[in-house]
């Protein structure tokens, strides 16, 4: 499952700087493995809630045999599913697999009653709520770029002003995120570290800026503001990486430590469930080989497959994705990353007209969003039901 999640999410953090040709394929790779690797290991989630965000009540099974063999059917429905998307270079949600995963052994081992409807019907609403949310930001972040710089008479001139800022404001979206999802700080302190990045970035900013010169060519000029936002765009990326690996290696490893759990204590009242590091580590090279051996089909689907992209555009989206994780978080809303960095690209094409988005590919991106969740079920519940009646449950 790691490594299903490092081949199909690593196009979120890195696609948008190989599309942009910031960095290379293999670069990219290498720096999202080391990344991903570095972030589950170091701040991995050692406390999750019970399995997959309380999606499932486990408590009404009385067999703790049953939970292990429903969690480990969870985790196979789920890699097959992103393994597959993975196959035809579809992004598509982790988290939502394993959740879909989750749902179809709750509902063949209790029924509809145990599973919380409430939270799905969020998780549904979200594949409309976050591309929608990331693509708008994106879109009103690129035209700013746009008329603040990219159509001034000197670009480059503008850009010394304006660019600044831009990338101070960004890395506090980023530093605040970081310390809110991944540091589990409060609000407070995590607004003074992203004041504290924002005016330590901005005055960076403008001292490197500064002394970027080129002729009076507005091309030169052009060719110099993508290069300011080359540099910034594989920071941005780099962090999104990182975070994911924090964030996510916890659908792999939590079902792997409820099991043990479940094992040492011979009871399903676990309540929230302890990942031990070296569980988090394995996770964490799980995540590394996906990225280094699979992660390219996906990373060429968002960077190119969508719309042409370069690197103001790469921020645009980068800075899109994250206001939106931002605002999802400090509103509990349970939205995709994956889906959300899909919007931003597509806004950030409609920005220059839809003539120059592939509809098609998007399309295909949207039906394997719509056969997530049921996919991942019902192989899950297949799974299931075929191991409780091999063991004679």
């Amino acid at each position: 499952m790691a490594f299903a999640i490092g081949a199909n999410d690593v196009a979120n953090g890195m696609a948008t700087a190989v599309g942009a040709r910031a960095i290379t394929v293999r670069q990219a790779a290498l720096i999202a493995a080391f990344l991903e690797f570095l972030g589950a290991v170091m701040f991995g989630a050692t406390v999750t809630k019970t399995i997959a965000s309380g999606i499932v009540s486990i408590d009404h099974i009385q067999d703790p045999n049953k939970v292990i063999i429903g969690a480990i059917s969870a985790l196979v429905a789920a890699t097959a599913w992103v393994l597959l998307a993975t196959y035809y270079a579809m992004p598509v949600s982790t988290t939502h697999s394993i959740i879909g995963g989750m749902v179809g052994f709750g509902l063949v081992s209790g029924g509809a009653r145990v599973i919380y409807w409430d939270k799905l019907w969020k998780i549904v609403l979200s594949w409309f709520v976050s591309p929608v949310v990331g693509g708008v930001l994106s879109f009103i972040v690129f035209k700013i770029l746009a008329w603040t710089m990219l159509h001034r008479e000197h670009p480059l001139k503008a850009a010394k002003k304006v660019a600044p800022l831009m990338i101070g404001f960004t890395f506090f979206l980023i530093s605040f995120l970081f310390s809110l999802k991944t540091l589990k700080k409060g609000y407070a302190e995590s607004m003074r570290y992203g004041l504290i990045f924002f005016f330590v970035v901005t005055l960076v900013s403008w001292l490197l800026v500064r002394r970027f010169s080129t002729s009076d060519k507005v091309n030169d000029e052009y060719n110099a503001v993508e290069q300011i936002f080359r540099r910034v765009q594989v920071l941005t990326s780099a962090y999104v990486c990182f975070s994911h690996g924090a964030n996510d290696v916890a659908n792999a490893v939590g079902p792997v430590a409820l099991i043990m759990l479940i094992n040492r204590t011979h009871s399903t009242s676990v309540g929230s469930v302890e990942i031990p590091k070296f569980v988090l580590f394995l996770g964490g090279l799980g995540i590394a080989l996906g990225v280094l051996l699979y992660g390219y089909k996906v990373m060429q689907t968002i960077g190119h497959d969508i719309t042409e992209l370069n690197n103001t555009r790469g921020f645009s989206i980068d800075f899109g994705t994250a206001t939106t994780v931002l605002l999802s978080s400090i509103f509990g809303f349970p939205i995709s990353t994956t889906h959300t960095v899909v919007g931003a690209v597509t806004g950030v094409g409609l920005a220059r007209g839809i003539e120059v988005v592939n509809i098609d590919v998007l399309k295909d991106i949207l039906i394997s969003w719509f056969v997530t969740v049921p996919f991942s079920a019902g192989a899950s519940a297949l799974t299931y039901l075929a191991l409780t009646s091999m063991m004679h449950f």
